[in-house]
């Protein structure tokens, strides 16, 4: 597995290239030319920097995110300095990818390298069946900070067929193997919903990121 994990590093603790973790919840990057994050993060900077809204890409990107909903308003950076990036105060988790690729869902983005390629993608497997489920997908060689809801665990898909809440799975390698396991029995038993659970079914070498939750909870109307 050549994508790194580096969700559990000590406060201040420096990594290879220019993102690091200033904490858990906050994500330092050593800036000298530009990265996206998305729209809001930065909390602080320290240098000369500028902020840009950064379009879809392209009249096909900009139609997929408004067919699909998937994907994250971001900015540009530009400039030489620190930038300081977070989230709701979300657990802050790096990848370095090595000429390889993740399927990330859209809103877990915090920031990443400029230079690696984006694309929206239906996931493989989930189709109609899941009712038509996108993710985004990054690809090459660079880093990636994704946020997560609580502390979450990663799992190597290697060891054993792996199934995930689809609202709880956060990342995974685009060298899995993606399908549906739907249970109308464990319905009432998996997952918070009232309905039929759907949970993500792995198989390959690679790993997924699951969140320890199931996303923020709505809250219930008062008329």
């Amino acid at each position: 597995m050549r994508s790194q994990f580096f969700g559990n590093l000590e406060q201040g603790q420096q990594l290879p290239g220019h993102f690091a973790l200033q904490n858990s919840k906050m994500l330092r990057i050593h800036l000298n030319g530009d990265v996206l994050a998305r729209q809001g993060s930065m909390v602080a900077f320290q240098g000369q920097m500028e902020f840009d809204y950064e379009g879809a890409g392209g009249i096909g990107k900009f139609m997929k995110k408004a067919l699909t909903g998937e994907g994250v308003p971001l900015m540009r950076v530009k400039g030489q300095g620190l930038l300081f990036a977070a989230n709701d105060a979300d657990d802050i988790h790096l990848f370095y990818l090595e000429n390889e690729g993740i399927t990330v869902n859209g809103k877990n983005i915090l920031a990443y390298d400029s230079h690696l390629q984006s694309d929206i993608q239906r996931v493989q497997g989930a189709g109609i069946a899941a009712g038509g489920l996108f993710n985004t997908t990054l690809h090459g060689t660079g880093w990636v900070a994704l946020t997560t809801h609580g502390t979450p665990v990663m799992l190597d898909c290697g060891r054993a067929p792996t199934f995930a809440d689809g609202q709880s799975a956060v990342a995974w390698s685009t060298s899995l193997q993606v399908g549906v396991n739907r249970t109308f029995k464990a319905s009432a038993l998996i997952g918070r919903g009232s309905g039929e659970a759907m949970q993500l079914a792995y198989q390959g070498q690679g790993f997924v990121l699951i969140q320890a939750s199931e996303g923020p909870t709505v809250a219930p109307h008062t008329h």
